[in-house]
């Protein structure tokens, strides 16, 4: 939206890095079964500008998974002008924390077997 953008048309890069933070959370809380919260972001690159008008889209992998923490790698990638050309405009690793109910860390559950 042209309120997320500076006066060239480029979208802020703390508002791609939001919705990087986003699309990582829900990755990482689906596989800690759990709420998460952010504890790091490290190798953040930002490659290209996003345009108003571009559709922002974020793809997450595992990229490591300890005890209680996951590190998440996120590529972000814009359609320009919605239909156009897709192009990769930033990429990150992330790190979350398992948290339980009273917000402390807890172990994360072993991966479960793919049916």
């Amino acid at each position: 939206m042209p309120a997320d953008a500076n006066p060239s048309g480029d979208i802020f890069g703390g508002w791609v890095l939001s919705q990087m933070d986003i699309a990582g959370g829900i990755h990482a809380g689906q596989r800690a079964q759990g709420r998460v919260a952010t504890v790091a972001i490290e190798a953040m690159h930002f490659i290209k500008p996003v345009h108003v008008g571009d559709v922002l889209c974020v793809y997450a992998s595992p990229e490591r998974i300890g005890r209680t923490s996951l590190a998440v790698r996120l590529e972000a990638w814009a359609l320009r002008k919605r239909l156009g050309e897709r192009v990769k405009v930033t990429e990150g690793i992330f790190t979350f924390v398992a948290l339980d109910a009273e917000g402390r860390p807890a172990p994360i559950p072993p991966a479960r077997a793919e049916q």
